[in-house]
């Protein structure tokens, strides 16, 4: 059985959820009917160091919100699909856009949704607060929650997989 470390070393894609990884979950709808998200700019920032690798960027999310749209344009994510229902189909598209082997992605998810993906990509990532039968089926859960910083941690744990991690924090000292 491979490690951590190693499945993470392959990732060429990471894919991710929105309400609960990229965000605590929860949702605001003001009297007008928008939904407001807080997004945690850590998660952003680590999304960054991981692109500047290499490593392209993927949201899959179930709902259609146009303030993650705008977070997504924001942050420079490469492959953007919302209001997805069957998570694998569009798992299945963005393999073919990016000619990337299922073993080249990692996943970040929080609910039985993601399972589908979780279950074909190379690295299958959790956070804390996933339903324990989420947590059974990835490789690795985080420690931070979902919108504390589950997603920094990922990007952290794939730039020190792949050799980038020293030299990313030596040009912040330099």
């Amino acid at each position: 059985m491979q490690t951590i470390t190693e499945l993470a070393k392959r990732t060429r894609l990471l894919i991710m959820d929105v309400d609960g990884v990229l965000t605590d979950g929860r949702i605001f709808i003001t009297a007008s009917g928008e939904e407001l998200k807080a997004f945690n700019t850590l998660d952003g920032h680590g999304l960054r160091m991981l692109q500047s690798t290499g490593v392209q960027l993927a949201i899959i999310t179930g709902r259609d919100a146009p303030g993650v749209a705008h977070r997504a344009r924001g942050l420079g994510i490469d492959h953007y699909y919302a209001g997805v229902h069957d998570k694998r189909t569009a798992f299945a598209e963005l393999l073919q856009k990016t000619g990337l082997a299922a073993e080249d992605c990692a996943y970040i998810g929080d609910d039985v949704i993601d399972l589908p993906v979780m279950s074909r990509v190379g690295l299958a990532v959790a956070v804390p607060d996933a339903p324990s039968f989420v947590r059974q089926h990835a490789h690795f859960v985080t420690g931070c929650s979902g919108g504390q910083g589950a997603v920094r941690e990922l990007c952290e744990l794939i730039l020190q997989a792949q050799g980038n991690y020293d030299r990313l924090m030596a040009g912040y000292l330099a």
